[in-house]
């Protein structure tokens, strides 16, 4: 499963704690995901879309300089991604298709603004002004079945 796999690439990244904010049919996803190696939290305002999650996700942070903020649905995204995204020390975003997005990391003087985001445009309109690091095929993420197939193709 997608989800799986965005976990073990936090994983092997060093990511510490690999926290996973459900909300739509988190129960089927727990039922069918082996995630043991991430801290489960239940979103339960999830229809007001990525913002919430967000905000719930950094809630649990504890002692942190810094958070990588991903969704589970980019088959691209790879651990070296991940940790050079960490290295940087500053707001650093992925770029692709001309265009700055998540995974990204956003040091701890950035949770204020975090903390305030609504709405289901996460943290984008914060990484307008970021530094990246180009992510190859970033733009593909799995929300079709053909999406799905042409994931299936390029990364087994």
């Amino acid at each position: 499963m997608i989800l799986e796999l965005s976990v073990r690439v936090a994983t092997e990244a060093a990511c510490s704690p690999v926290v996973v904010v459900l909300g739509a049919s988190a129960d089927l996803i727990r039922k069918h995901s082996d995630l043991r190696n991430a801290q489960i939290v239940l979103n339960n305002g999830w229809t007001e879309g990525m913002a919430s999650s967000i905000r719930i996700g950094l809630a649990v942070m504890r002692n942190v300089e810094g958070i990588i903020i991903m969704t589970c649905d980019m088959p691209a995204v790879t651990s070296s991604h991940i940790r050079a995204l960490a290295a940087s020390g500053g707001m650093t975003a992925s770029s692709y298709s001309g265009r700055l997005g998540v995974p990204a990391y956003l040091p701890q003087s950035m949770f204020p603004m975090l903390i305030k985001l609504h709405g289901d445009t996460g943290a984008r309109d914060l990484l307008g002004t970021s530094a990246a690091i180009e992510l190859l095929g970033g733009e593909l993420d799995i929300d079709t079945k053909e999406a799905l197939r042409i994931a299936r193709e390029r990364f087994g």
